[in-house]
C-alpha cells in the first residue's frame, strides 16, 4: 500500500484556501457594514449583507475560478455548523412559556403559510425547489431557513439568492409596517409581540418591529420568532425524507441527503436550556454563528449571476409578497383571538 505524502494529503486543503480567504473577506465586509451605523444597513442582518456584498463583487470584479472549490466547501461544513450551533439561542422553557395556544398559532403559521406557498407556486408557474425556499424563508426564519432547506432540496445558487432577496425585501417592508400597523389594531403587549414573531421574516426584524413598541414587547415578540426558528429542524427533516422517498422511487441515480446536522441543533437546544452553558458563552456562540452563516451567505453570493437572477421574472416575486400577506393576515386573526 502507498502511503501518500504529506504535499499530496495538503493538495485538497489548498484548494479551498482561495475560496474560503474571498468568502471571509466578503463576510468581514458585511459585518463591518452592519457595525457602521449606516442608515439603513444598520437594519439588515450580517446574513443580508454578506449575500449582497458577495453579489456585488461577483457582478462586478468577477469570481475567481480558483475560489470555487472553496466557496462549494464553505456551503457545506461552515453551513452545517453555524445551523448546529443556532439551537444555542433557544431553550425549551423559552419556548414554553408562550403557551400551548400561542405555540399551536406558530406551528398552524408555519404549515399553512408553507403549503399556501408551494400551492401557489405551482400556479403561478414557479420552480418547485424556488417555491420551497419562498416558503421555508416566509414561513420560518428568513435567510437561516432558506440556507438549511436548500441542503435538502438542493437547488441552485441563483434561486437562494431569488429566495433571500424575496424574504428580505417583504421581510424590511413587514418591520417598518408593523409598528405603524400596531398603533392602530387593538392587540395588547403580548399580542403585538405574538403577532409580530409569528410573521416577520428575519430574526433581526422581529427584535426590531418588537421594542419599536416596548421592551416587554420586543422580549417576547424574540422569544415567539425563537419558536419558530425551532420549528426549522422537524420542517427540513421532513423534507428530507420526502425527497429521499421521491428518489428512491425514481430511476434517478443518487440519493437525497439526510439532514443529520438537525439533530445537532436539537441537541444544542437541549444543552441552552440544562444550565451548564453560561449566557455569556452563548452569546459568543450566537456570534459564531452568524460568522459562519455569513460565510455560507457569502458563498451563495460570489456565485450569483444577476442576469441568470433576473431571467427568474416577476412570478417569484409575487409569490413571495403573497406568501407574507398569508402569514401577515392569518397570524393577525389569530393572535387577535389569542389576546381576548
Amino acid at each position: 500500500m502507498v502511503t501518500p505524502s504529506p504535499a499530496s494529503a495538503s493538495a485538497p486543503a489548498a484548494r479551498l484556501v482561495p475560496g474560503l480567504a474571498l468568502g471571509a473577506a466578503v463576510a468581514a465586509v458585511a459585518f463591518a457594514l452592519k457595525w457602521s451605523g449606516l442608515p439603513g444597513l444598520s437594519t439588515l442582518s450580517p446574513l443580508m449583507l454578506a449575500i449582497l456584498v458577495g453579489m456585488a463583487v461577483r457582478n462586478t470584479a468577477g469570481r475567481p475560478e480558483a475560489a470555487r472549490p472553496g466557496l462549494a466547501f464553505a456551503l457545506r461544513a461552515p453551513l452545517r455548523l453555524g445551523i448546529v450551533l443556532l439551537g444555542l439561542q433557544v431553550t425549551l422553557g423559552e419556548i414554553l412559556g408562550i403557551g400551548v395556544a400561542g405555540l399551536a398559532l406558530l406551528a398552524f403559521a408555519l404549515v399553512s403559510t408553507f403549503l399556501m406557498t408551494v400551492w401557489l407556486g405551482e400556479r403561478l408557474g414557479v420552480a418547485p425547489g424556488l417555491a420551497r425556499l419562498i416558503a421555508a424563508g416566509t414561513g420560518i426564519c428568513g435567510a437561516s431557513a432558506i440556507v438549511a432547506t436548500n441542503t435538502v432540496v438542493r437547488d441552485n445558487d441563483e434561486s437562494v439568492a431569488y429566495a433571500l432577496a424575496t424574504v428580505t425585501l417583504f421581510g424590511t417592508l413587514a418591520m417598518f409596517a408593523y409598528p405603524v400597523l400596531g398603533g392602530w389594531l387593538p392587540l395588547s403587549e403580548r399580542g403585538y409581540g405574538l403577532w409580530t414573531g409569528a410573521s416577520v421574516h428575519e430574526v433581526a426584524q422581529v427584535v426590531a418591529a418588537g421594542f419599536a413598541r416596548g421592551q416587554h414587547t420586543g422580549e417576547f415578540a424574540t422569544v415567539a420568532k425563537l419558536a419558530r426558528v425551532l420549528m426549522l429542524a422537524p420542517l427540513v427533516l421532513l423534507l428530507g425524507l420526502w425527497t429521499t422517498r421521491r428518489a428512491a422511487g425514481t430511476s434517478a441515480q443518487g440519493r437525497a441527503p439526510m439532514p443529520w446536522f438537525v439533530f445537532g441543533f436539537l441537541a444544542m437546544v437541549l444543552l441552552a436550556g440544562s444550565g451548564w452553558v453560561p449566557d455569556e458563552l452563548r452569546a459568543r456562540c450566537n456570534l459564531l454563528t452568524q460568522m459562519l452563516l455569513a460565510l455560507a451567505l457569502a458563498a451563495v453570493g460570489l456565485e450569483t449571476d444577476i442576469r441568470r437572477l433576473v431571467a427568474q421574472g416577476w412570478r417569484p416575486l409575487a409569490l413571495g409578497a403573497l406568501a407574507t400577506l398569508w402569514i401577515a393576515a392569518t397570524t393577525l386573526g389569530l393572535s387577535l383571538l389569542w389576546d381576548r
